[in-house]
């Protein structure tokens, strides 16, 4: 009877899982509906910035155009999803939680939308001009005639941008997993090598392959790993005093 007792126990939490999943993709869904109609307006802004007028684009597939939109839409869809997600996760295992934990962990919630469009702008306004000017002045440096497609321009900059957005949660999951007890300042410290190398490999990922692209994307993601850890000692430092205080309580008590 244990047994299926604790079977049920984690078919109950697989279903949750799943339903929670399922909310996910519901918002996701319709926020890429309401993608397709600000796709318009957001793509002409972005080909009216400074860095588009550079060149001309061209289409080159008769699937380049609507290809633009759904990458557009997808992008405008992240920015509610985001944040819902996070509340998700934080609804799934509020009930292991302690109640100060799961008050303190919601908090949270609101600033993972705050990062992600931090994130955007970030990797839109300053990384992503960088690397665009860098590899385009290696293009003319080999006299070569630059005719680039409009999938090729959007694809290069959502490549950069929305990975960089997403890598801007590092500290909000840092603060919540040391929240969870799952990690500490002091193991972060002891991952730090590691921790550096994965991110400049990600840098290296997402970023054309120069040293100036990978250098201007793995500073900013190491200064944000280093953030990190600075904020998972503060959580970790409230944990310790009010482990402190809840076993001077209890010697008291026991007094």
């Amino acid at each position: 009877m244990a047994g299926e007792a604790e079977e049920m126990t984690v078919v109950q939490h697989l279903a949750e899982l799943r339903r929670r999943i399922i909310y996910v993709l519901i918002v996701f869904a319709a926020g890429l509906a309401g993608g397709l109609f600000a796709a318009k307006p957001v793509y002409q802004y972005l080909i009216g910035v400074e860095q588009a007028q550079h060149f001309v684009l061209h289409a080159f597939s008769f699937w380049d155009g609507i290809g633009m939109y759904m990458k557009i839409a997808m992008v405008v869809a992240l920015v509610p999803a985001i944040p819902f997600t996070a509340y998700q996760l934080w609804a799934f295992v509020a009930p292991a939680l302690r109640p100060h934990e799961r008050s303190a962990a919601l908090r949270y919630v609101p600033y993972v939308l705050v990062l992600f469009v931090l994130g955007l702008l970030f990797a839109y306004y300053i990384v992503f001009p960088m690397a665009l000017s860098f590899t385009i002045s290696v293009t003319r440096s080999m006299g070569l005639e630059e005719t680039y497609g409009i999938a090729q321009y959007f694809s290069f900059m959502f490549g950069l941008v929305v990975p960089l957005a997403l890598l801007f949660e590092l500290p909000l999951l840092v603060m919540f997993l040391t929240r969870l007890r799952i990690l500490n300042p002091l193991r972060l410290k002891r991952m730090r090598r590691y921790a550096y190398f994965v991110l400049a490999f990600i840098a290296v990922a997402i970023t054309p392959p120069d040293f100036i692209s990978d250098f201007l994307v793995t500073i900013p993601l190491v200064i944000l790993y280093e953030f990190s850890v600075f904020l998972s000692a503060l959580v970790f430092r409230k944990q310790l005093a009010a482990d402190a205080q809840l076993e001077a309580r209890y010697i008291h008590k026991e007094a």
